[in-house]
């Protein structure tokens, strides 16, 4: 185990695959909406940014006049497919319990609503290995802002150079960078490997486990 007091995840492709749902929502909302449905891969590039930007970049629209009620039609589309089909990796929750038994404080920063994380735990797990939740929901600013990172490190009590924040996205390093925390990339998501190396890190992996072996 490293030196590190605590550690904060992003959520989505990071502990959990929840491409499918979230391409899926996606869809569902363009086509009510009359737009031009992109590939997967273009919706893809957009998890772990707020909604509201995501459709005016997957409609062609900045700023797009619907995308307040659009949100309203995925979140309600996301209510049945979301926390069902989304997948943790198969790594994610023994890594997440092994830091737990390790006295270690566990949190996830998140872009997705705090009450859809908690529901994707409570439908694939009874435990929920976690000392704390923050989602969008409960910052003002989304991620790159460090809003929701400054806001879990100190609700854990905890300094920043005792944290580390773990990630799939550009979008997390530049929030692990804003918030002056450690960094470590997990290549699951869409930004490549590459990418993610150009950020100031204490390790970027191809999974988890990986990530862990090398801090």
């Amino acid at each position: 185990m490293s030196r590190y007091k605590a550690y904060i995840f992003d959520f989505d492709l990071t502990l959990v695959d929840s491409t499918k749902p979230i391409v899926a929502c996606f869809k569902h909302t363009l086509k009510t909406f009359g737009y031009d449905i992109p590939d997967d891969k273009t919706i893809i590039d957009t998890i772990g940014l707020p909604l509201t930007d995501a459709f005016d970049i997957l409609s062609g629209i900045t700023p797009n006049p619907n995308k307040a009620e659009m949100r309203k039609t995925y979140v309600a589309y996301a209510d049945g497919v979301m926390a069902r089909e989304s997948v943790f990796y198969p790594d994610a929750l023994g890594i997440l319990q092994s830091l737990v038994t390790a006295e270690r404080k566990v949190a996830i920063v998140s872009s997705k609503m705090r009450y859809r994380i908690v529901e994707t735990f409570e439908h694939h797990t009874a435990y929920m290995p976690v000392d704390l939740i923050v989602g969008l929901d409960d910052v003002k600013t989304a991620k790159p802002d460090p809003a929701g990172l400054l806001f879990a490190i100190d609700k854990l009590g905890v300094s920043k150079e005792d944290v580390l924040y773990i990630g799939d996205s550009y979008i997390d390093a530049e929030t692990a960078q804003n918030a002056g925390v450690d960094f470590a990339g997990v290549a699951t998501g869409s930004t490549s490997k590459e990418r993610l190396k150009e950020y100031p890190n204490v390790t970027v992996g191809d999974s988890l486990t990986e990530v862990f072996l090398n801090i």
